[in-house]
């Protein structure tokens, strides 16, 4: 069967995603999706595997193919002076040849995710991983130090570490009100596709990851220090300047914030307490995004406090929930009135 040059990419990139995603019987789901004979899915992974972008795990099953890179840097060495001269010497090697879109995320990312650790860690030395197949860029960036919500736990009296993760989804939060604005690890984690920091056995989040996700974190996440994540396709077409619009008013100042409430609550919230702390800080946006995404339920309590209480007490701060399931709807009327 003799296929168009457009077809062609189009099979070889689908072949690709569903590698990516781990999916089995590859050839079958190429017959299927795009009405060829099996021969013709059987080229298509076969040129693949030759252009060393996939190597065969098992029958039917393939894994893209990845380089990696890593480094110990050392701060005694001065290689922590500077984070323009860490991203250049470690990252842009290995990125140079994307789009300028992604080469700016990734710059900015990197940049304030080592000033983090330049900053705040306290941490002698860090290690960067570089990844990259023919789809994706990950990059980890581990440090040993005091670890992040325990060094904001301290800093601000929190009761618990949870606490300063509930914060950190908000923005605007910094233990160095001098030298930093705290909007870096908000926009970062909304810049890139996949974004988690995992220190003393937690992990901030703004992504849905199943639990045989979490269990290859696991060892991350057990860790000395912090470790941050971050995932990037190749040909995001995500501009940095439309991520930040999505919060900043016309003069650049930062308004308003998104909160996913399912990366906070375990189960669904229930209390007044929680509430109380989930409002925490948000006198600080004009307009709070509350993300039910994932929320089976609300209780009267929580509802209460968060819609009729807080709203009446705050009426300049527009609180707007998204994504609720029939049950929460009912709950958010019920309460809001």
């Amino acid at each position: 069967m003799r296929l168009s040059k457009e077809k062609r990419e189009a099979m070889e990139q689908y072949t690709l995603e569903i590698i990516d995603k781990g999916y089995e019987n590859i050839a079958q789901h190429i017959v299927e999706v795009f009405s060829v004979d099996r021969s013709t899915a059987f080229r298509c992974i076969g040129r693949l595997a030759e252009q060393e972008k996939i190597q065969k795990i098992r029958r039917g099953q393939y894994t893209l193919q990845q380089q990696r890179w890593d480094y110990v840097l050392e701060r005694k060495k001065g290689d922590l002076d500077s984070d323009i001269t860490v991203f250049v010497k470690y990252l842009e090697p290995h990125i140079k040849h994307l789009p300028d879109n992604v080469i700016h995320i990734w710059g900015y990312v990197f940049s304030e995710m080592i000033n983090n650790v330049m900053d705040h860690s306290e941490s002698e030395t860090a290690f960067v991983s570089v990844r990259q197949d023919c789809l994706n860029t990950s990059v980890y960036i581990i440090d040993e130090g005091i670890g992040i919500f325990e060094k904001i736990k301290k800093h601000f009296g929190f009761s618990t570490a949870d606490e300063s993760i509930e914060e950190l989804f908000k923005g605007k939060l910094t233990t160095d009100t001098e030298n930093h604005s705290g909007e870096g690890i908000f926009f970062s984690s909304r810049l890139m596709d996949e974004f988690a920091i995992f220190s003393g056995g937690r992990m901030f989040t703004c992504n849905h990851y199943d639990d045989e996700q979490i269990a290859v974190f696991s060892k991350e996440m057990m860790l000395p220090g912090t470790c941050v994540f971050m995932k990037l396709s190749n040909n995001s077409a995500k501009q940095t300047k439309e991520i930040f619009d999505l919060y900043l008013d016309e003069e650049g100042n930062f308004i308003r914030t998104r909160i996913p409430l399912k990366n906070i609550f375990d189960r669904s919230p229930v209390s007044r307490s929680q509430a109380k702390r989930l409002t925490h800080r948000f006198g600080e946006f004009s307009e709070v995004i509350l993300d039910f995404e994932g929320i089976e339920w609300m209780g009267q309590g929580f509802a209460d406090q968060l819609f009729r209480v807080f709203r009446k007490e705050h009426p300049a701060i527009n609180l707007l929930p998204v994504n609720m399931n029939p049950d929460v709807a009912k709950m958010f009327r019920h309460a809001a009135g």
